[in-house]
């Protein structure tokens, strides 16, 4: 009661001024689970080189997004139970000691079992922000500080590949996970200072833990199958067909759990709202689109195109600034105006012809020419990214927001795992099959390199048919990437123009400070 009277009794400029510090806080945070992906994507290259093994390149990736698909859940539900803040603070330790391990990995079967750790903790970092966020500043009021999170955006998506190139070339792989602790320091030292919610009493409600378990292992059978079908068995083996069966038997049995459950971890009755179900089908498609091609570019300009691994980290911004500049001026657009159908259909159609004109790159493809294909690809994004969330929480009752969130987050990260096996197994399959049939597979994979250095050590046929190998392979795999992105397309076609909430002018509180108010049997907050 003391700490209401004393909200209450708050004026709105302090309360305004210390809400950014918390927003500051939990927006470091937010670069912190940003840059990772960014920043190991650039480095692909030269751990592969260092520690060896090729064919589990895509696994790096997919254990982290696997991990963080599975536990963001979980840890959305646990805030809820248990309070936000202390659930927060656990996600990002093990976020840490996640990346420590990655640093300190000796052979490629550690590292892929540290990233999955890595990801763990990941998990509860953006759906730690976006809950954090959503109980201290209200609807109306939450666009003032979606310029900070464009920033944050910019500042990760420009900035993650140009720190992992340099410390690729300068510092070694090993320090794009270290980087991870100062930035992970300060955002723990920052939160736990600043950030003061009221004490949470310990619910009696149990966690969903079978419907979490059913999740889990249907998402981990279906991507193994698109991880291993094709590469490590065939598509008609024993191991697929079990694997197939494992995981529609767990996702049937997740969706009947669901219905049955006290407390689910995801609600299905949001689905029934047609825009909600399409935003998580378009939020898929972008997951599956963005994480393939900043692992699959780099790539292909530094085998390839000869660039180091700092100027492919550079050669990447005409993607990430596009997708930025256009992000923006969308997000305003629509608050303006209020109108948002034309964005997903715009977007998509973008995202597909940007996917198919990366299709057509191969060994000749000058680096002006890829730049203007990634920028059509980034502008697809721009106008997505935003509008996703956006609409996804305009179609939920203010009681489900945070599930909307935390279930719109969660499909884009499973589209960023199912986009990385399924485009990293074409991609090594296509690599594979192209330097056997040009002779070139032994001496390739004696030197287990794939950076630019090492390629130039090699002899000149054997370089020229891994070059022209992993054009093709980017082929194959941007090629089925457009494909699959058509879905994406079709949704948008189907968005209903409805109303957003929180365009008419706020109205005056009681505490002052311009909020809506909250929603019956809310609880107030305090900074």
């Amino acid at each position: 009661m003391t700490e209401l009277k004393r909200a209450v009794a708050t004026p709105a400029g302090p309360r305004v001024r210390s809400i950014r510090v918390v927003v500051l806080a939990l927006m470091i945070t937010m670069l912190l689970a940003m840059l990772d992906n960014l920043i190991v994507g650039t480095a692909m290259p030269t751990i592969v080189g260092d520690l060896g093994g090729m064919e589990h390149l895509s696994w790096v990736v997919t254990a982290y997004t696997l991990a963080t698909a599975a536990s963001t859940p979980i840890w959305g539900k646990l805030g809820d139970l248990y309070g936000r803040k202390g659930i927060f603070l656990t996600s990002i330790v093990i976020f840490l000691i996640g990346s420590v391990l990655s640093g300190m990995a000796q052979d490629m079967s550690q590292l892929i079992g540290f990233r999955a750790v890595q990801g763990l903790g990941a998990g509860g970092l953006m759906v730690g922000v976006m809950a954090i966020l959503g109980d201290l500043v209200p609807p109306r009021e939450r666009g003032k500080y979606q310029g900070m999170m464009a920033g944050v955006m910019a500042v990760a998506m420009i900035g993650g590949p140009l720190v992992g190139g340099a410390i690729t070339d300068h510092l070694g792989w090993r320090w794009s996970f270290y980087i991870n602790l100062p930035l992970g320091a300060v955002a723990l030292a920052m939160v736990t200072v600043v950030l003061h919610l009221p004490r949470k009493e310990r619910s009696k409600a149990k966690v969903d833990y079978l419907g979490a378990a059913l999740l889990t292992v249907g998402i981990t059978a279906i991507v193994l199958v698109t991880t291993w079908g094709g590469t490590e068995y065939a598509w008609g083996s024993t191991v697929i067909m079990e694997l197939i069966a494992l995981g529609a038997a767990s996702l049937v049995g997740f969706l009947f759990v669901e219905t049955k459950a006290a407390e689910p971890i995801m609600p299905l009755h949001i689905f029934r709202n047609l825009n909600f179900s399409l935003m998580s089908v378009i939020g898929f498609m972008v997951g599956f689109v963005m994480f393939g091609a900043v692992l699959f570019l780099p790539l292909y300009q530094q085998s390839v195109q000869g660039e180091s691994a700092t100027n492919s980290g550079l050669l990447l911004l005409p993607m990430l600034l596009s997708m930025m500049i256009v992000s923006l001026v969308a997000g305003r657009i629509t608050t303006s105006t209020g109108k948002y159908k034309i964005f997903p259909i715009v977007g998509s159609i973008l995202m597909v012809t940007g996917l198919f004109l990366l299709a057509t790159m191969d060994t000749g493809t000058t680096r002006f020419t890829s730049g203007v294909y990634m920028a059509v690809l980034g502008a697809g994004m721009g106008f997505l990214m935003q509008i996703t969330m956006l609409v996804a929480q305009n179609s939920v009752e203010l009681k489900d927001m945070g599930v909307a969130s935390s279930a719109t987050t969660l499909f884009r990260t499973l589209g960023s795992s199912f986009g990385v096996a399924i485009m990293g197994a074409l991609f090594t399959g296509r690599v594979q099959d192209e330097m056997a049939a040009h002779g070139g597979g032994g001496a390739t994979q004696e030197s287990a390199q794939l950076s630019a250095t090492s390629l130039a050590k090699l002899p000149d046929t054997v370089r020229e048919a891994y070059e022209y190998a992993v054009a093709s392979g980017t082929h194959i795999a941007f090629l089925v990437g457009g494909s699959v992105a058509v879905v994406a397309l079709v949704a948008a076609l189907f968005v209903k123009e409805v109303p957003l909430r929180g365009a008419a002018k706020p109205e005056a509180s009681s505490d002052g400070g311009g909020a809506a108010p909250a929603p019956a049997g809310a609880k107030k907050q305090t900074v």
